[in-house]
């Protein structure tokens, strides 16, 4: 065979090897330090399957990096399906959403009881102990049709009857077959931790032995969503295509934005009944980055007017401390996601102030020059005023501390994604934010898709700290997510995201968003209301912002 050299960032030196070897063996050989779950090459993500036919260069990644954490939990989620299609054939399992570090899932068929998971947890320790290879095939995609059916896996061959490819990849254990939209580890014996946890109707399937954290208002958000898209006959892409085909797309819009509208409207009726018996003077609504929170509260505050109050509004953006004072994170860069990125006393001042009644000049920060600043912008709680402050610190219980619990009324939004793939691939929900984020900063604030995911992962790193451990102590959870609303951000995505050169490191996750979007068929932004959520992404809303 012929020799190829390879550069290898994990020594920083080429590696000779012969033509058609495996990335796994090439690790084997060259004796990393630690035991590798998959690799970049060319800044793109592969499994140690890969063999090598020309010169590349390739990084090998741990379990532990985000790109090896989403290969060895795909990995386990074929482990499960296979357990249970060993044990109960005719079973059909349903990943719905991640919960308490966890995956949600739902098996249909069989009762899910205390004996029921021992039996799978056993199988799976089975077939982790075999090392039973990941199999990678490649086949024409009427044939690998033909074998989900067999299997009963119709939501996999609706999708791909709407994707049109000519070749579809798929992965067999044993001759079970099964796809997941990303490689997966080299063998079985590689996923060795994980559990399975009862909980409500179905059970949590975790990839570790930890105890998953209890998120029972999410869970209850998450379910409720659920249900609407089962009522609506919507609940993988697979059916999102097929309705889209059909012409379906804009009564399915509308049906979605009513919903939207109820829901807000709940929460309203909610804030004002505990108004009218003396408390919620204030209402904080907090949520991640692209959650929709801005929009949301605009939304809000009209359902509270028709219920006879009057809403002003304060950004906790405004209260940013001056540039030069903003907290450093571990990497020495201005850590914006700190709770003590906010002049807290300020706030807290002018909060208790505007309570006792007294007029206060609200700050504004001027972000180009990095300081607040005053306009004259003065405001008095009077009437039947209620104040709505919207930030991602809402629900952080050092934020107003002093002011008394019951006149605080805590709202928490976030893009919850209830559309799955297919049963077994859930869409991720930081993947729904990542887009909307990515569209939001060209479109507005001239940033490239390059550099907006070089930020995310320190965006996730402080909404891990700042915001996600506080979400339970919500007194209400919004789903911001739109059913419709990833085909309405495929073609604006795709086209941002085809922008990224693969010779950046932000290359893997470009072309991983990319190939996540490419299962969707676009839907025409005409159809959307100027006071839906999703324009505060896309453009066009009635809303200022």
């Amino acid at each position: 065979m012929a020799k190829i050299q390879v550069f290898c960032e994990n020594i920083d030196q080429y590696v000779v090897v012969d033509g058609g070897e495996t990335l796994a063996a090439i690790a084997a050989r060259i004796g990393l330090d630690f035991n590798p779950i998959c690799a970049l090459v060319n800044n793109k993500n592969e499994g140690l399957h890969y063999p090598v036919y020309a010169p590349k260069r390739v990084k090998f990644l741990s379990r532990e990096s985000s790109n090896g954490t989403r290969v060895y939990v795909r990995s386990l989620c074929m482990m499960l399906y296979c357990a249970l299609r060993r044990l109960y054939p005719e079973a059909v399992l349903k990943i719905e959403h991640t919960i308490g570090g966890g995956h949600f899932c739902r098996v249909s068929g069989v009762d899910v009881t205390d004996d029921f998971l021992r039996k799978v947890m056993a199988e799976m320790t089975e077939l982790q102990i075999a090392d039973l290879p990941f199999q990678m095939n490649e086949k024409p995609t009427a044939e690998v049709i033909t074998d989900f059916e067999r299997q009963g896996l119709r939501d996999k061959v609706l999708l791909l009857r709407t994707v049109h490819e000519l070749y579809t990849k798929f992965y067999t254990i044993d001759g079970i077959a099964d796809s997941y939209y990303g490689c997966l580890a080299p063998s079985t014996g590689a996923i060795d931790s994980f559990d399975l946890i009862k909980y409500e109707d179905g059970f949590i399937l975790m990839s570790s032995r930890k105890e998953p954290i209890e998120q029972r208002k999410m869970f209850d958000a998450f379910t409720d969503y659920v249900k609407f898209n089962r009522v609506v006959g919507v609940s993988n892409v697979g059916e999102m295509n097929r309705t889209v085909r059909s012409g379906d797309a804009r009564m399915l819009i509308n049906v979605a934005e009513a919903l939207q509208n109820n829901r807000i409207a709940r929460i309203a009726d909610e804030i004002t009944r505990r108004y009218e018996e003396g408390g919620a003077r204030i209402v904080l609504v907090a949520g991640p980055s692209s959650s929709g929170k801005t929009t949301f509260t605009k939304r809000l505050s009209i359902q509270l007017m028709t219920n006879l109050l009057e809403p002003q509004m304060i950004s906790l953006d405004d209260y940013f401390v001056n540039r030069e004072q903003t907290p450093l994170d571990e990497h020495g860069d201005y850590d914006y996601e700190s709770l003590y990125a906010l002049d807290l006393a300020a706030f807290e001042r002018d909060l208790q102030a505007l309570l006792d009644g007294e007029e206060v000049e609200l700050p504004y920060y001027n972000f180009e020059r990095g300081c607040r600043e005053y306009r004259g912008n003065k405001i008095r709680l009077q009437g039947r005023s209620i104040l709505l402050i919207e930030g991602i610190h809402g629900l952080n219980p050092e934020l107003a501390a002093r002011i008394e619990a019951r006149m605080k009324f805590k709202v928490y939004v976030s893009a919850l994604t209830t559309l799955s793939i297919d049963n077994h691939n859930w869409v991720p929900t930081t993947d729904n934010r990542l887009l909307r984020r990515i569209i939001r900063d060209n479109a507005y604030r001239g940033v490239d898709a390059t550099k907006t995911i070089r930020r995310w992962p320190s965006v996730r790193r402080g909404e891990e700290k700042w915001i996600f451990p506080f979400q339970e102590n919500a007194d209400a959870m919004f789903n911001s997510s739109l059913l419709f609303e990833l085909g309405v951000l495929k073609e604006r995505g795709e086209k941002l995201l085809k922008q990224v050169p693969q010779d950046c490191p932000e290359y893997a996750e470009a072309y991983r968003l990319r190939k996540f979007l490419s299962y969707f068929l676009p839907i025409d932004e005409h159809f959307i209301p100027s006071t839906s959520l999703i324009r505060e992404f896309i453009g066009g809303s009635s809303f200022n912002y």
